[in-house]
């Protein structure tokens, strides 16, 4: 069983562009040079160009309740799978 904590966790900046249901979100992914790295090897594992993905909100930024809004800039921390990703900073 892995733990997180010794993980490198994968984070990259976009902008929310759909506020969807019980804290879901779509972000598009912003390109920059040091992220560069991280979206390929994102979108290696996908199969596929990985521009938006669906991301919920931490639980941190539910308890103090942080609103974020459609054009918020955002940080998330990107799932190993390349599913989804937790916003976890508003910008």
């Amino acid at each position: 069983m892995s733990d997180l904590k010794n993980e490198k966790l994968l984070t990259a900046k976009g902008i929310v562009t759909e506020a969807l249901p019980s804290t879901l979100f779509r972000v598009q992914m912003k390109e920059e040079k040091e992220d560069k790295a991280k979206l390929t090897q994102l979108d290696d594992r996908s199969g596929g160009e990985k521009k938006e993905i669906l991301a919920y909100l931490s639980g941190k930024m539910r308890m103090h309740r942080i609103k974020v809004l459609i054009g918020d800039s955002v940080e998330i921390v990107l799932d190993p799978y390349g599913g989804k990703g937790r916003i976890v900073k508003r910008l």
